[in-house]
């Protein structure tokens, strides 16, 4: 099995995330062992994610952005709908011309 290499531009985004969150927590004034027992986790795993440790879970992530009330600025995470570059892709594949109507099965021409 290969070890997996986050790429650069990821690894400084899960940086910047931990130091939202970490910022978010001490705006509360909240120490570690506060947030990590509001979202039921272990003081050393929300060290770990305020630091941008990659190996951090995503599930702890949403739980501790949870515990901030800060849940729902993961609506806009990889929205359908803000994907332009995915929109294009589709809409290159799709026909160019309506199909020609087939007959059901069940249609008998007597």
């Amino acid at each position: 099995m290969t070890n997996f290499v986050m790429p650069v531009q990821a690894a400084e985004r899960v940086v910047r995330l931990g130091q939202r969150i970490r910022i978010a927590r001490i705006r509360r004034g909240w120490s570690v062992t506060d947030l990590a027992s509001k979202a039921g986790i272990n003081r050393n795993t929300l060290t770990a994610l305020e630091l941008g440790k990659p190996g951090t879970a995503i599930g702890v992530c949403v739980t501790v952005l949870w515990a901030l009330g800060l849940e729902q600025a993961l609506d806009a995470v990889a929205d359908p709908d803000a994907d332009l570059h995915g929109k294009a892709l589709e809409a290159s594949r799709r026909p160019t011309r309506a199909g020609k109507p087939r007959k059901a099965s069940d249609d008998y021409d007597f």
